[in-house]
């Protein structure tokens, strides 16, 4: 029986190694380092190895040769192992821990310091009066334009009866004006005229097809109305024949009083 080596996989990176052996390529430099790429945590120093771009731990840090621990490119287990390059490489660590972590604090600014406190308010929106107010809703835009129209036309004859040119037939540039400023007012009041025509029609011919919609379901609507009263009071007028203290008993002949007048005096339809 034949057997095959197991095939080799990446060790998993320790924290702690004995080997005397030092790279001899020259030390990494803490302090050029961004302060994202280095954790100086009391027990958990890391740094991102500049060869493989992997965290790796540094080993003895409480001595006088810090260095990068002997490591592989690829992630632990990965078959086909190749070690890097930056093992055993020394690391000075020439920044003390409180610079690093000011250093980390600002430059990882909170989400609450980008944000901004000040609060937009939303203009608030006019609720539109439903379609069945929509005769009664006050018409504001009519009564002003009419005014407007009376005023402008107030104020033109005002100025032919004053203006030596308008009277003999002439126009001046002020009356051109007035009279210009009255033709606009008026197509203004005609246009407004056509709109409100316009909302009249819709909202009758929306009344009709709810008249008619509700003509081809009303019988069935009012069976049922009825079938479901019977069913109710047929129900209730069960549960009379239990035994039942007096506050029960009242409470179901106020509900049979109820579903009686509901179903032989109902109220119209509004």
């Amino acid at each position: 029986m034949t057997t095959t080596p197991a095939m080799p996989t990446a060790r998993k990176r320790r924290r702690k190694t004995r080997t005397k052996q030092v790279s001899h390529r020259p030390p990494i430099v803490a302090s050029t380092l961004k302060a994202n790429e280095i954790d100086l945590c009391p027990g958990k120093e890391h740094l991102v190895c500049p060869d493989c771009s992997t965290w790796c731990p540094i080993t003895g840090v409480l001595g006088k040769t810090p260095k990068l621990v002997p490591h592989h490119i690829e992630r632990f287990k990965t078959p086909n192992p190749r070690r890097c390059s930056g093992s055993n490489r020394l690391v000075d660590l020439n920044i003390e821990v409180s610079e690093w972590r000011t250093e980390l604090v600002e430059a990882n600014p909170s989400t609450k310091s980008r944000r901004t406190n000040r609060v937009n308010r939303k203009p608030s929106t006019a609720t539109a009066p439903p379609v069945s107010r929509f005769r009664n809703a006050p018409r504001q835009s009519e009564f002003l334009l009419s005014s407007l129209l009376e005023a402008a036309r107030t104020a033109v004859a005002r100025h032919h009866t004053s203006c030596p040119v308008c009277r003999k037939g002439g126009r001046c540039e002020t009356g051109g004006e007035l009279e210009l400023w009255q033709a606009e007012i008026q197509a203004s009041v005609q246009f407004d005229r056509e709109q409100r025509q316009r909302s009249e029609r819709l909202v009758r011919d929306l009344t009709a097809k709810r008249a008619g919609d509700w003509a081809a379901v009303a019988t069935t609507v009012q069976r049922t109305a009825v079938q479901r009263l019977r069913d109710e009071l047929t129900a209730t007028l069960r549960q009379l024949g239990t035994p039942l203290d007096r506050f029960e008993r009242a409470e179901l002949d106020s509900r049979v009083i109820a579903l009686t007048r509901a179903l032989y005096h109902p109220q119209p339809r509004k």
